[in-house]
């Protein structure tokens, strides 16, 4: 598998996926002002009634002021009185406020002012008159008062404030009925208009949301895609995995087999030919030592070349295929190993390798002492190690073979390397005979610790044989 540190490509929005959101955000935007300015309307409307309620019920209380004062002055003509005279007395200052409240409602529309500046005439008039009416009784008493009645026409100028009050009053209402109408007018625009904006809007959301989900479909295909390439890939990997694995093993097997097959022929055929040819070296050397001493002493170097030729040759052959994996067994052939080691070296091996491995195991012998070879060769290679450890165990999981070192350990990416041969070739040996194989610290964080489990079921000792047989 393979990785990259490049960073990702920086993916953007499509265009015609931007211009949607935008379009939707604007029309929510326009749906808000649009509402915002329909609410100032209702507002306007709102006050607009209000102020026509308050200017007519001022309307009407001027009225009731004036017919109060009105009716107080008939009481007191008729009684004389003047508890009667109250209303009057103070209808004249409540009248003008009343007005000056009416002057500032009416601010705004001029022709309502204008009623209101006649209908001020008329009240006003009207109260003179009335204060005129107290003065005349005051001195000529009820029948002078009488007299001005038959003359005067009171009822007429009452009747003018009346329609006066109605003029002003239906002027209002008018002016309610139509801002009223242009609220209507105005709310069903704002209604047909954010009706129109909510459906366009929603339609953008189909839209966006039709594409989002295609987008979202599109991504779980590729994703499903990438899912099934992933598991056929891991598939391949594994199989091939598997197929190396069975190759490696078959190929380790077919090199034993080939070591043993050349050490054989090493040992039987070149070893009898340079016995023989020692031999024939030896029985010249004696022949000539009196007749010719310069040949016997050149024939002595040649024979010492050639017994230097045949140590070289027991060499080869002991690594090849050690001939006391044979004849005495594994845990001669590590001791003997480990033995030689120390003596080229220089570094103290210990060995714990007493058990009884049956030497028809030819795979479990070879490869348990090829994972040992293989431990102390890294050891003398890398590792400056001053001790080694090696034992061979058993226990309830099968054999047990440990090689500790003290030396300088090894690193995680050490292990991790493609081109660490040796550990991978110690792992396939292993694994070959369905066991396992670790490489980890050793003992206090020091040194390198490389652990086989290889199971093998146990096999009674020969003396439980014998006892079960007696029995």
């Amino acid at each position: 598998m393979y990785f990259t540190a490049e960073p990702a490509p920086n993916h953007r929005l499509p265009l015609y996926k931007t211009i949607l959101c935008v379009t939707c955000a604007l029309l929510l935007v326009l749906n808000g002002f649009s509402l915002y300015h329909n609410l100032q309307s209702l507002k306007g409307t709102n006050a607009l009634l209000s102020q026509s309620a308050r200017v007519a019920d001022r309307l009407q209380y001027l009225n009731v002021l004036v017919l109060d004062a009105e009716s107080s002055l008939r009481g007191y003509f008729i009684s004389g009185s003047e508890t009667y005279l109250g209303p009057s007395k103070t209808a004249t200052t409540e009248i003008e406020n009343e007005f000056n409240e009416l002057q500032t409602l009416l601010a705004g529309s001029p022709t309502q002012l204008k009623n209101l500046g006649q209908l001020k005439t008329l009240i006003r008039r009207k109260m003179s008159m009335l204060q005129e009416s107290i003065e005349v009784y005051k001195q000529g008493g009820l029948a002078e008062i009488v007299n001005i009645s038959r003359v005067t026409d009171d009822r007429a100028t009452m009747d003018e404030i009346r329609l006066q009050v109605v003029i002003m009053t239906r002027e209002q209402n008018e002016a309610l009925s139509s801002g009223s109408a242009a609220f209507y007018h105005e709310y069903q625009k704002a209604v047909l208009l954010g009706i129109g904006i909510n459906a366009l809007a929603i339609l953008v959301l189909i839209m966006f949301y039709q594409l989002v989900r295609r987008s979202f479909q599109n991504r779980a295909a590729v994703e499903y895609a990438l899912q099934n390439a992933n598991d056929n890939l891991e598939s391949t990997v594994s199989k091939r995995t598997e197929q190396l694995s069975v190759l490696s093993r078959h190929l380790i097997s077919v090199n034993e087999v080939e070591k043993a097959r050349l050490a054989r022929e090493l040992h039987d055929e070149l070893g009898a030919n340079l016995t023989s040819i020692s031999m024939d070296l030896g029985a010249v050397t004696q022949q000539l030592a009196h007749t010719q001493p310069e040949l016997a002493a050149q024939l002595r170097r040649a024979k010492a070349t050639l017994l230097e030729t045949v140590e070289l040759k027991r060499r080869i052959v002991e690594d090849l295929r050690p001939s006391l994996l044979d004849n005495l067994g594994l845990c001669a052939a590590i001791e003997s190993y480990c033995e030689d080691f120390t003596r080229m070296s220089s570094v103290r091996c210990e060995t714990d390798v007493a058990i009884n491995i049956d030497n028809r195991e030819a795979t479990l012998t070879i490869a348990l002492f090829r994972i040992v070879q293989e431990s102390l060769t890294n050891i003398m290679k890398y590792a400056r190690a001053g001790m080694v450890s090696v034992t061979l165990k058993r226990n309830e999981h099968g054999l047990v073979l440990r090689v500790i070192d003290d030396g300088i350990g090894i690193t995680e990416d050490a292990l991790q390397k493609p081109m660490s041969h040796g550990l991978l070739g110690m792992r396939e040996r292993a694994l070959l005979l369905g066991g396992t194989l670790t490489v980890r610290q050793g003992p206090e964080g020091k040194g390198t610790c490389v652990e086989a489990v290889i199971p093998l079921p146990l096999t009674p000792e020969p003396e439980d044989i014998d006892a079960d047989i007696e029995a």
